[in-house]
């Protein structure tokens, strides 16, 4: 009996340990289930989260690129306006909404431009994106524009020219004509014809024979190109006019000077001396197309008193006379003549710094010349346009003596619509007169900082794009 009792105990225990345990199993199962499903769920939740998150940021980007691209249409439509369609005295920022596909206002773009400072064409364009549901999200992209000058070239004429073999060119080089060219280079040369009659005045070989557009013993030659579309020299020169209003309003006007000229000499403290050239020294010359010498008077013999003025706010020189230049520039200003005068390289003319705060512009109706008795080693930083006559120097051999120079430096660009030379050589291949070696460089700040007046392109180039914040 009481055997039996023991085992039926065991029995339910036994029975009863069973179904513990099981119990035990579920409850805890059910609560490590619900942990995982939690931890999973809030997983899922949060990435959502960080993925819509970042969907907005990505489209609050694209609002701030289409408000970039908006108003860099608007400056094609409206090229001088800075101040997005209101009055000039509405300061930004500009806000506008901004449309999904169904035309839907879904966020805003703020837009903020700054207009170009003084001697520069570059607009900066700040347009900041968000989208409605999340506007703490915010994109900034900055944009740089700007109006590239035509004048985007080391040395561009509307003639035949020849680049001698101690010429060295670095920048575009372009002729409308035939390039004979023996000298060495680091940029594009290009020619508007496909072959020309090479004249005797550009050396041996060059007897009224045919050549190819560029020929000669230079190079690279994969640098040379024939030919390209030719350069319309009516969108290269400046509005003299112009000149001439904007120095007598808010510049430096010179009348006629009632003797030879003025002499122009920059201080390189942001001044500059004028001065009456009262007389000349005159010397038997040759140009392009003389069969016999000619008396010119290049060079200054005199000078009247000094007057100085500061550079000019715009930057704007005008004077109704023949100019001698020389001196150390501080400062952005151009000089223009009137018509029938040229421009007279007096010397050196230097910049104090060469990273684009100092820029000289020489326009002449007619000629930009080189005095006689110029330096052994000249230096010109300016950019140089020769609206209807040439950048030169005469030969002066036969005025006995040796006019033979060293080496001429041109630091900016040139632009001459006759034939260019500083140099002259025999039919020997000998230099006679002037400069043995040129170096010409053009000065990469003039693209978008060009001196005041030159003439720019009617579209904007974009310069820049990047993501600030």
């Amino acid at each position: 009996m009481q055997i039996n009792k023991f085992k039926n105990l065991y029995k339910t225990f036994r029975q009863n340990n069973r179904g513990n345990i099981l119990l035990f199993v579920m409850v805890f199962g059910t609560i490590t289930f619900s942990i995982i499903v939690t931890g999973v769920t809030g997983y899922a939740i949060m990435e959502n989260k960080a993925s819509v998150k970042k969907h907005n940021r990505e489209m609050a980007f694209e609002i701030a690129d289409a408000g970039a691209n908006y108003y860099r249409w608007h400056l094609s439509h409206d090229k001088s306006d800075y101040y997005d369609g209101n009055a000039s005295s509405t300061p930004g920022p500009y806000i506008h909404d901004y449309y999904d596909k169904d035309g839907n206002a879904v966020g805003q773009y703020s837009l903020s431009i700054t207009p170009p400072p003084v001697g520069s064409s570059v607009v900066t364009i700040e347009s900041t994106g968000w989208l409605d549901i999340q506007p703490e999200s915010r994109r900034t992209i900055k944009v740089r524009v700007a109006f590239p000058s035509v004048t985007d070239y080391a040395f561009l004429t509307n003639s035949d020219v020849w680049i001698g073999n101690d010429e060295e060119v670095h920048g575009r080089f372009h002729a409308n004509g035939g390039i004979r060219f023996d000298g060495t280079t680091d940029a594009p040369i290009t020619s508007a014809v496909p072959s020309y009659y090479c004249q005797p005045l550009h050396g041996g070989g060059c007897n009224r024979t045919l050549k190819d557009g560029i020929w000669g013993d230079g190079g690279p030659t994969e640098y040379w190109s024939f030919p390209v579309p030719a350069k319309d020299f009516t969108e290269i020169t400046a509005s003299l006019a112009q000149m001439k209003t904007a120095a007598e309003s808010d510049g430096v006007y010179l009348s006629s000077s009632g003797d030879q000229g003025w002499a122009i000499t920059f201080t390189g403290d942001g001044n500059f001396a004028a001065r009456k050239v009262v007389t000349t020294n005159c010397y038997k010359s040759k140009d392009v197309g003389d069969s016999n010498w000619v008396v010119r008077c290049t060079d200054v013999a005199t000078y009247g008193p000094t007057t100085t003025y500061a550079i000019p706010a715009n930057g704007f020189i005008y004077v109704e006379d023949m100019v001698w230049v020389d001196g150390v520039v501080n400062g952005k200003a151009t000089i223009g003549v009137a018509n029938g005068k040229s421009i007279t390289i007096n010397g050196n003319i230097t910049y104090t710094t060469k990273d684009g705060t100092d820029v000289l512009g020489l326009i002449a109706e007619q000629d930009i010349l080189v005095v006689k008795n110029s330096p052994d080693d000249l230096e010109i930083d300016a950019a140089l346009i020769a609206q209807h006559g040439s950048a030169k120097r005469y030969d002066y051999s036969g005025e006995g003596g040796d006019d033979r120079k060293n080496s001429i430096t041109i630091y900016g660009s040139i632009a001459s619509n006759g034939m260019w030379t500083w140099s002259w050589i025999n039919q020997g291949g000998n230099l006679v007169s002037g400069y043995k070696y040129t170096y010409a460089t053009y000065d990469v700040n003039l693209t978008y900082g060009p001196p005041p007046g030159f003439p720019i392109s009617s579209q904007y180039n974009l310069i820049s794009w990047e993501e600030i914040k």
